[in-house]
């Protein structure tokens, strides 16, 4: 099969499938868990990889510069992927990976920077990884891609309300996510089936913790922390809506005082009064920018969708421990 980089309209491009060799996930699981140990910041990083057909096969990553405000990361992107390309690796960047924790990455800064890699390269996509929840037994590693409303909106760089229905852009539809597959070659399967027989039993026992309380509590405490700020996005748009309507309002009021007035004087034989220009009189209200309330209520979308999925997980394995307790 031929493996090309394809160009064309970001919007209709068509991604099935995100197929992850399996040492660039060891790459950013270890990334992820020394930023998360270390400083507890979001740790990021660049995807290398080629296009096949519909399928996008990242074969390698390495992260972003931390601590070094003198540096260009731009520079040292270009630098990592031309030493790269001399020693025959894959160097074609596929777009980005970035940490979170119980799925708190739905932001406006994740969709400028997503926004900014699918118009340059249009297969981008973001990996999104949890150590939190991968600590807990279950390997959390998403891929997501703006969806064509969302592209749409932030093309036309105004976020007021008519837009976003034109658009139909929703907070369910700001990202679409791409099925990962993670796929190793037959060597690297091997020694991982020998390794495993080396391993000792205990090692993997901490993926049986039964625990789930402080892991659910910190996900509905920050779901709390969302729906608080929803509330004050909606609080915000209410005290806009009081204003436009007290100023249509006057608006009216002035333009049947106007009238009274120009009646009285008709019939008294005087000149009505002169026009006026209302629009300096009674000055619009600039419109409430309402994508920060789309992404929040999306955010809230994602935190009730990992719980859920957390829930069934914990559920799931509950009832294996207790098959095993009974045999």
């Amino acid at each position: 099969m031929s493996r090309v980089r394809r160009e064309g309209n970001p919007k209709s491009y068509n991604i099935n499938l995100v197929q992850l060799e399996g040492v660039a996930l060891m790459k950013i699981i270890k990334h992820c868990h020394e930023e998360s140990t270390n400083t507890a910041e979001v740790a990021q990083g660049v995807l290398l990889g080629l296009m096949v057909d519909e399928v996008l096969e990242i074969t390698n990553c390495f992260p972003f510069p931390t601590n070094a405000d003198d540096l260009d990361v731009e520079e040292y992107q270009l630098d990592m992927m031309r030493h790269l390309r001399k020693v025959n690796v894959d160097h074609l960047s596929v777009g980005w990976y970035q940490s979170s924790q119980l799925g708190n990455f739905v932001t406006r800064h994740l969709m400028d920077s997503q926004f900014s890699y699918q118009a340059s390269i249009e297969e981008s996509v973001v990996l999104i990884y949890d150590p939190l929840k991968t600590a807990r037994g279950f390997l959390s590693i998403k891929a997501y891609r703006l969806t064509p409303e969302s592209i749409s909106v932030l093309q036309e760089r105004e976020y007021t309300p008519d837009v976003l229905r034109k658009l139909k852009l929703s907070h369910d539809n700001l990202f679409t996510e791409v099925k990962v597959v993670i796929k190793n070659s037959h060597l690297i399967n091997a020694l991982q089936c020998e390794l495993y027989e080396q391993m000792p039993g205990h090692e993997a026992s901490q993926f049986l913790d039964l625990g789930s309380l402080s892991t659910l509590d910190r996900q509905l405490r920050v779901l709390m922390e969302s729906v608080d700020e929803l509330s004050q996005e909606a609080s915000k748009f209410n005290n806009y809506q009081r204003q436009v309507s007290k100023l249509s309002q006057d608006k009216h009021k002035h333009i049947l005082k106007r009238a009274a007035d120009n009646s009285a004087r008709q019939a008294r034989g005087e000149p009505p009064l002169p026009e006026e220009d209302l629009s300096k009189l009674f000055k619009p209200i600039p419109s409430l920018p309402r994508l920060d309330a789309t992404v929040t209520a999306g955010q809230i979308n994602t935190y009730c969708k990992e719980l859920s999925q957390f829930c069934s997980q914990s559920l799931g394995k509950f009832f294996v421990a207790k098959a095993l307790q009974d045999s």
